[in-house]
């Protein structure tokens, strides 16, 4: 196996994925719409709570942390949380009601009508991320869904969706943080503008 060809056909890949982004205007309406919902959530004392399973669950994690505390530069912090940082809660609640309540649970006891829920998911398909997302429409909140090429079960209790065109889960999981990161920034640089 030549190793060094094989690293260069995965960053290959990666940069092409990311490449097709650019001409991608669903997706790139999507995420400016939901920033544009996002300043507006926390101009009203709103927050923004995140969603996923392994992976997508470090990223929400991670971009929860991005707003929370800071990105680029000081600033006042933003509400944001992953609802799986709670391990006593999230075990208990999986034990007692089952692992697809996890999040459903959580999002009724946090969100409130404006807040926003955004669920992670590769395939779009994960169980507590849907029951998330259901319950936070139940409850008028704002419902994002970063998913892969098809959106999956998730799609339609989404009001944003940023669905990655491809079916391989770590090339969409990198995808996920650029647009992440992406959405953080923006959000930073609107609600705390640069002197």
């Amino acid at each position: 196996m030549d190793h060094i060809k094989f690293i260069r056909e995965r960053i290959e890949s990666s940069v092409k994925l990311k490449s097709s982004l650019l001409t991608n205007d669903a997706i790139l309406n999507s995420l400016n719409q939901l920033v544009e919902q996002v300043v507006i959530c926390y101009n009203h004392g709103g927050k923004v709570l995140w969603a996923g399973n392994g992976g997508s669950a470090a990223d929400a994690q991670h971009l929860a942390a991005e707003l929370s505390g800071r990105f680029y530069y000081d600033r006042a912090p933003l509400f944001s949380e992953a609802l799986h940082v709670n391990t006593s809660y999230l075990t208990a609640v999986g034990n007692d009601y089952g692992y697809e309540l996890v999040y459903s649970r959580l999002t009724q006891a946090m969100g409130k009508k404006g807040d926003i829920l955004i669920g992670l998911s590769t395939s779009g398909n994960s169980p507590n991320v849907i029951n998330a997302l259901v319950k936070a429409k139940e409850m008028g909140m704002i419902t994002a869904g970063f998913t892969g090429e098809s959106g999956g079960k998730m799609k339609p209790h989404c009001d944003f969706l940023v669905n990655i065109p491809s079916t391989d889960t770590p090339r969409i999981q990198e995808c996920h943080m650029l647009l992440g990161h992406t959405l953080c920034e923006m959000v930073e640089l609107q609600m705390f503008p640069k002197k």
